[in-house]
């Protein structure tokens, strides 16, 4: 979702002092019932980041409901609206602190496991299953299969549903290409990713948080050679 249409809908949403307790919503019967429900889950990617509790989402339902109706706004929007920006920094970097220190505990746990080896930057490898081939350099194109996940098991990425892609190493995060250079054609590995060597602090919206360590299972099926352009692979 474009920045400016969530700055617009938060500009809205935080219009009001209203925090009544919500009716219970039946679930989704028609089609454009599960179809607006699903706008709201599109909605709530980008603000679950932010750290919203209940009674603050029933602020910002109260004031999107006044908005979108006509209803009068219970504040005044040139006062509290140049505040919207400074609230939204903060708590991003609120947010994103939190996932940094969660995900530097990840990271060292998955270093404690057998058999992996953590590199100077802090990438953690280990190898599920040993290749036999030639291993890539750093601006070598190379067909895999991956499949990438956030630190709860979520799935952001993954080849497994179609086919393998071809990427060229240098043109992707630095822990992707590091990891892939360690292994051998036919091998696949574990790669955890902490988040100064994947998105940083700024993560990948909507999926990826600010901080968020990421992990790769990868399967390296071959080196192909000429590099060539991937602009969605990781």
């Amino acid at each position: 979702m474009p920045r400016s249409a969530i700055a617009m809908g938060l500009a809205i949403a935080l219009l009001t002092g209203c925090t009544a307790p919500r009716a219970e919503v039946p679930a989704p019967q028609t089609d454009d019932q599960k179809v607006l429900y699903a706008l709201g889950l599109v909605i709530s990617r980008n603000l679950a980041p932010l750290g919203f509790n209940e009674a603050e989402l029933a602020v910002i339902e109260a004031g999107l409901t006044d908005g979108v109706l006509g209803n009068d706004p219970k504040v005044d929007l040139e006062t509290f609206g140049p505040k919207i920006q400074g609230m939204l920094e903060a708590r991003a970097a609120q947010a994103t602190a939190l996932e940094k220190q969660a995900g530097a505990e990840f990271c060292t746990k998955a270093a404690a496991e057998p058999g992996a080896v953590t590199t100077e930057s802090g990438v953690v490898y280990l190898e599920l299953q040993p290749g036999t081939g030639a291993s890539p350099g750093p601006a070598d194109t190379v067909k895999i299969h991956y499949h990438g996940t956030l630190r709860d098991g979520e799935v952001f990425d993954s080849s497994l549903e179609h086919e393998p892609v071809s990427l060229t190493l240098n043109q992707f995060i630095k822990c992707f290409s590091e990891g892939i250079q360690k292994m051998k054609v036919g091998g696949k590995s574990k790669i955890v990713c902490p988040s100064d060597t994947a998105y940083g602090d700024a993560g990948r919206a909507p999926m990826i948080r600010g901080g968020a360590p990421l992990v790769f299972e990868i399967t390296l099926l071959e080196i192909v050679g000429a590099p060539v352009e991937t602009p969605n692979a990781p």
